[in-house]
């Protein structure tokens, strides 16, 4: 290890994860995990992954849904352990999102608005 490195991580050792993250501009392991449900979900919704969006998910067919046209339907769960399932966790979050943001036109113009929501809607991406 260089000096400058052990010199950080010396530095770095004094604040709480949550400061590091802060001065480091990082995000919590949850909302990455988080984040990388909605980009697969997106993925799908584009036809830009194997799996299709009908495989886990039934879109809204409902025309009073507000928000964006994407909306999945969110099923009951009378068990604890359907609730984390993917096809259950994901759901919530990606009705949340708007119009602009699910119609993004590649997977990285979705990642940048998704860091927008992310600044404007504090807490989206934790549980």
């Amino acid at each position: 290890m260089s000096q400058s490195c052990n010199r950080l991580m010396r530095e770095a050792s004094s604040y709480t994860y949550m400061e590091r993250l802060d001065k480091l501009n990082l995000w919590t392991l949850e909302e990455r995990r988080n984040r990388s449900d909605l980009v697969k979900v997106f993925k799908m919704a584009k036809n830009l992954s194997p799996i299709p969006l009908t495989k886990f998910f039934e879109l809204s067919t409902d025309n009073k849904t507000r928000g964006h046209s994407f909306k999945l339907v969110k099923h009951c769960c009378n068990c604890e352990v359907r609730r984390h399932f993917f096809s259950e966790r994901v759901v919530n979050r990606w009705n949340m999102l708007d119009q602009d943001t699910v119609s993004a036109n590649s997977v990285n113009g979705f990642k940048s608005k998704l860091e927008s929501e992310r600044k404007r809607k504090m807490g989206l991406f934790l549980d």
